[in-house]
């Protein structure tokens, strides 16, 4: 027929009568408004492991410990919501197994929750490296959820000395925020340099953000030992340096994937839930979004995980749409913030093994553009927030790596 090759082709609508989205998270919550923006109208079931409704996690390395913000302000939709959305809450009920044969979810109280649909959106727990060199492992603070934030926020009282391991984005963070309130602090990291897995030795620009401030930055070194101290806190033994004693220590190594309550249950796991392009894993009922989902990223042809915020909101919506039949590759460029004193650094794009790399210092700002290939892959605008629109566009459009330093010179 005529003409019949330019018609958009339609999803083919999935009857689902019950879809369970698993993780009361950022992800989760979006892959609920999207399926009802969708039209869905069957029984939505929302698990989560904590008992607060899912609330919003990048201000807990910030406002949250500095007590500018509590969990009813943190909460990402108000109580009635779930109520209009016609959303069945099982909070504080971690999921334990599935099985995706019988489509049945079996929850760690015992409980079981028969499914059509399912959402895997549980999000990333913290790695653990210190409890293990710790004679109290008691002693030591974590940050992933609000009552990690709430008790390590109790304790932040000027004077004290904090020693936090990682140097990463909520290690630097929780630092700046820590020494903004009249601690004492030092970050160590067995890396190069701060933020070394995403932005590689272009991190030592926060070296020197955090040291102009008074925070001792130690990279390239690590921890021996860890050994309560008498009367409380810790003291810290490091090769070759000199042995610090903590009031807090924060162990901030990195998160993992929440994949664990996944085993057995034959879905392809690889440092998070193994998806395709559209977000769907490998049983054509189950999809995933967030910090867990490893998806074949088209824009970039690889494979990726990304743990941000950003992306847990896209996703969690695509993945909606992929639940109920529709068929589009999940295609995005990757994008992250970090406000870290007066510093507010926007990351767009891809950084790792990068074979160009050109920086432009202002007096308080900076842009750096990462290439592989003869291409423009990612750039990190620090206090330069027209330059980051200009740079997503540039790695949208495959704009090449002489172009791309050439319009950074023109710029500077």
């Amino acid at each position: 027929m005529p003409g019949a090759r330019h018609r958009r082709r339609e999803p083919e609508r999935r009857v689902m009568d019950h879809v369970v989205v698993v993780g009361a998270s950022l992800a989760g919550v979006n892959a609920i408004e999207g399926l009802r923006d969708r039209g869905f109208t069957g029984e939505i079931t929302l698990v989560g492991a904590e008992r607060h409704l899912p609330y919003d996690r990048p201000p807990l390395s910030k406002e949250a410990l500095s007590g500018g913000l509590d969990g009813e302000r943190l909460a990402l939709r108000p109580p009635q919501w779930y109520e209009e959305q016609g959303v069945t809450l099982r909070l504080g009920e971690p999921a334990r197994a599935l099985e995706p044969g019988p489509k049945r979810l079996w929850l760690d109280s015992g409980g079981q929750l028969d499914f059509d649909g399912l959402v895997v959106a549980t999000g990333s727990s913290v790695r653990r490296f210190a409890h293990r060199l710790c004679g109290d492992p008691a002693r030591l603070c974590q940050l992933r959820t609000l009552d990690d934030a709430q008790r390590l926020g109790d304790q932040l009282e000027p004077g004290r000395r904090l020693v936090v391991l990682g140097a990463g984005f909520i290690g630097l963070e929780v630092a700046a925020t820590a020494r903004t309130l009249g601690l004492d602090v030092t970050v160590i990291d067995v890396a190069a340099s701060p933020l070394a897995r995403v932005l590689g030795e272009a991190g030592a620009w926060f070296t020197d953000l955090h040291t102009t401030h008074g925070v001792d930055i130690r990279c390239g070194t690590s921890v021996d030992s860890i050994d309560p101290r008498s009367g409380g806190g810790v003291v810290v033994r490091s090769p070759g340096r000199a042995t610090l004693e903590a009031d807090l220590f924060l162990e901030s190594v990195g998160a993992a994937p929440a994949v664990d309550w996944l085993s057995g249950s034959g879905l392809v796991l690889e440092d998070g839930v193994v998806c395709g392009s559209d977000l769907r894993t490998s049983h054509p009922d189950i999809v995933a979004a967030g910090d867990v989902a490893r998806w074949h990223n088209d824009l970039f042809g690889e494979s990726m995980r990304v743990e941000h915020w950003t992306n847990a909101v896209e996703q969690g919506r695509h993945a909606a749409g992929t639940l109920l039949g529709e068929r589009e590759s999940y295609r995005s460029i990757p994008y992250f913030w970090t406000d870290q004193f007066s510093a507010k650094a926007r990351f767009v794009g891809r950084a790792d093994a990068a074979d160009d790399i050109v920086v432009e210092r202002g007096e308080d700002s900076a842009v750096i553009l990462f290439g592989r290939d003869g291409r423009l892959r990612g750039a990190l605008c620090i206090n330069a927030p027209r330059r980051l629109a200009r740079c997503r566009i540039a790695i949208r459009d495959g704009m090449s790596w002489t172009e791309a330093a050439a319009d950074l010179a023109t710029c500077a």
